[in-house]
């Protein structure tokens, strides 16, 4: 028998009834021999390994050991807090105006990073019925999800990244017991009903820079038709089972029958667009403006409002709110909503230091579209005019590329063969470029060491939203697809430790207030958010910090802008422009309000657990 076998059978765990009468000196001894046991092999497995034994057998037999030896060291962490709560807690105890009994040790399997583990604690039953409750499991943060928040949280995490069953697949590479797909889908929704609460509550980040960059684009994502969904709903058919999955598929596409032929412009993938919002600020550093410094990205099935809505209260969280004189630069792809919603929450009078930004890339390929019209795709001539056409529009010259594609249109007869066409792509590109001339001061832009492209958000959407959820074969429901969106937010910010920490503290606290146990796990999905509106917002600024969340200095700033400042009028491009960075663009960051508070908990569970608490710590070990 080899030394690896050997090992391996004196790690075999006692049955869950043997493991369940051992007491906490029993567990002791048993991890205290496990321990003593690894370190023997260790030290003696060079002289007792057999031919052919590498470090790869090694090191796959103390996997298994550690794996053992952490359980047996939970079962004991576990089993003497029991006893340390048993000893504290009377028979019988009133709280409030209901009475409960204590109840004999309940067994229970838990599912943790080195396995699954036995261990028992004290029930606390109402006389008069209704719920109780676990004291040990409410002061140790354990769920009852029968698995560990921390193990949850992990497959939450790669779930964000990859599919469900390969993010189960994954965590058996390192775990025991890996959860079920099952299990691993319903953490993600369970997590997803606090996102939309840690997003608003989220601090500012600190050290922010001197430019605020606000950056939006959407991504369309495949999702279910009715008639799909009610296939899944509906009740399974009963036929006999086949011989191999080839033959499965076969029988599937025999009961469905043939599919239509698409016609031109018919699509299947029934995109539901999502919106995605990149910010990040700039710190000026002479005549450079240095980044990107604290990078954040949101993405959402919300309307496009609601997109603006988050920008607009990260904004004001990091010192860029109403009043103030930093420069807040707003890029986007031309998008006519997109436009509107920036006058409607970021409005000249309230940001003078608004500099609003059309792609130049967008513009480009619009030009593109408009050479064809007189020179031949793919050839020198076309390249050639669409680079004086840019160069045009890095000297603020936009106007003569709109003058020149007029003459275009003039010339160009509105009969003849495909005349119709080129005449509808040149006024579609002249319109285009003429309602966006003030967004269009790219050698200005260049100068001041702005943004001119959307870049930062494109590579965004395509990693945050197409990498996870655009992939052949999906097709998602809104609301669930949003829950993986806002987790895989909140892991590329950084933020996934703090959220899972807090989400999982705000879950045991809300099940405290309402006297349940806290359970993360759900088969619903969070509602899509909705839109608030500024009034709304400003309201809840006015209510967190008296109407303000400037420095003194800026809040007079504020003042005298509203009653004298009036927004520029549609002229030239580089105009309008250079009259946005008028105001100082080195003034300190202004203080964010902090809106934490401290919750108190005042129905009965809450004060169950403190009391019996108390009551625990205060009696003898």
């Amino acid at each position: 028998m080899s030394v690896i076998t050997e090992l391996s059978l004196t790690c075999t765990p006692p049955p869950a009834l043997a493991r369940d009468a051992m007491s906490t000196a029993d567990r002791r001894a048993r991890a205290e021999a496990l321990g003593t046991k690894m370190l023997d092999f260790a030290e003696q497995w060079c002289e007792r390994r057999d031919d052919g034994e590498t470090y790869w057998d090694f090191e796959e037999a103390m996997r298994e050991v550690a794996a053992e030896l952490g359980r047996a060291a939970t079962e004991l962490m576990l089993s003497a807090a029991n006893e340390r709560y048993s000893a504290g807690l009377p028979a019988r105890c009133t709280v409030g105006d209901r009475e409960f009994r204590r109840c004999p040790d309940e067994p229970r399997s838990f599912n943790t990073w080195f396995g699954i583990v036995r261990y028992g604690r004290t029930y606390m039953r109402a006389v008069a019925g209704g719920a109780g409750f676990y004291p040990l499991d409410a002061d140790l943060g354990i769920l009852s999800d029968r698995i560990s928040p921390a193990l949850l949280s992990t497959a939450a995490r790669l779930a964000s990244r990859v599919s469900y069953g390969e993010a189960r697949e994954i965590l058996g590479w390192f775990v025991p017991q890996p959860p079920a797909t099952e299990v691993i889908e319903q953490t993600v929704l369970g997590f997803g009903h606090h996102t939309d609460a840690w997003f608003e509550q989220a601090p500012a980040p600190e050290d922010d820079g001197d430019v605020l960059v606000v950056l939006t684009d959407g991504k369309g994502v495949p999702t279910a038709k009715d008639s799909e969904l009610e296939q899944r709903r509906g009740p399974r058919k009963d036929r006999p089972a086949a011989p191999s999955p080839r033959h499965r598929g076969r029988q599937s596409r025999a009961d469905r029958g043939p599919r239509p032929r698409k016609k031109k412009g018919d699509k299947s993938k029934n995109a539901k667009m999502s919106n995605v919002v990149v910010m990040y600020s700039l710190r000026r550093d002479g005549e450079l403006l240095l980044g990107p410094i604290n990078r954040r990205v949101y993405a959402s099935f919300g309307p496009k409002r609601h997109a603006f809505e988050f920008a607009r209260r990260e904004a004001e969280k990091r010192g860029f709110g109403p009043g103030t004189s930093k420069t807040v630069q707003i890029v986007t792809d031309g998008d006519r909503d997109l436009h509107r919603y920036t006058d409607e929450y970021f409005p000249a009078a309230q940001y003078p230091g608004r500099v609003k930004t059309v792609d130049v890339m967008h513009v480009l390929e619009k030009l593109w579209l408009a050479g064809c019209c007189r020179y031949k795709e793919g050839t020198p001539e076309l390249a050639a005019w669409v680079k004086a056409q840019e160069d045009l529009l890095y000297a603020d010259r936009a106007n003569e590329v709109v003058a020149e594609l007029r003459r275009w249109l003039e010339s160009t007869p509105k009969r003849g063969p495909g005349n119709k066409g080129r005449r509808k792509r040149l006024t579609d590109t002249i319109r285009y470029i003429e309602d966006r001339l003030d967004m269009m001061a790219y050698g200005t832009f260049r100068e001041l060491d702005l943004e001119v492209g959307s870049g930062q958000v494109e590579g965004a959407v395509n990693y945050v939203v197409a990498r996870r959820c655009d992939h052949g074969g999906m097709r998602w429901i809104k609301e669930r697809a949003q829950a993986v969106l806002h987790l895989r937010c909140i892991d590329i910010n950084g933020d996934w430790d703090a959220f899972t920490h807090w989400a999982v503290d705000r879950l045991q606290q809300e099940a405290r207030a309402d006297g349940t146990r806290p359970r993360l796990q759900t088969q619903h999905a969070a509602a899509l958010p909705t839109v608030i509106g500024t009034a709304a917002m400003q309201a809840r600024a006015d209510d967190k910090d008296g109407g303000h969340n400037e420095p003194p200095s800026e809040r007079a700033q504020h003042a005298a802008i509203t009653t004298q400042h009036t927004p520029p009028s549609s002229g030239s491009s580089t105009d309008h422009a250079t009259d946005a960075f008028q105001v100082g663009a080195q003034d300190a960051p202004g203080d964010s309000p902090s809106d934490s508070a401290a919750g108190t908990f005042r129905q009965w569970m809450s004060h169950a657990i403190i009391q019996l608490t108390s009551m625990v710590f205060a009696a003898p070990a």
